[in-house]
């Protein structure tokens, strides 16, 4: 398991978090997702998921992921 942050722009509100919750969630080889306003801490299996995955993820339910 690795542990990523990342920080993602545009959003502002629960309805942003719960989004990028569910984006997250939906994504096998990630045992726990932890979405604020700005930022995810996701722990994810490198076997299962590569960090690109999860950052298309993010970007495809409408934020952007700030590198």
């Amino acid at each position: 398991m690795a542990e990523m942050t990342v920080r993602i722009e545009g959003m502002s509100c629960q309805h942003c978090v719960a989004r990028v919750k569910k984006a997250l969630d939906a994504l096998q080889g990630i045992s726990r997702a932890e979405v604020s306003v700005g930022s995810a801490s996701v722990d994810i299996d490198e076997a299962k998921i590569r960090r690109e995955d999860v950052e298309a993820a993010i970007e495809k339910a409408g934020y952007k992921v700030i590198r």
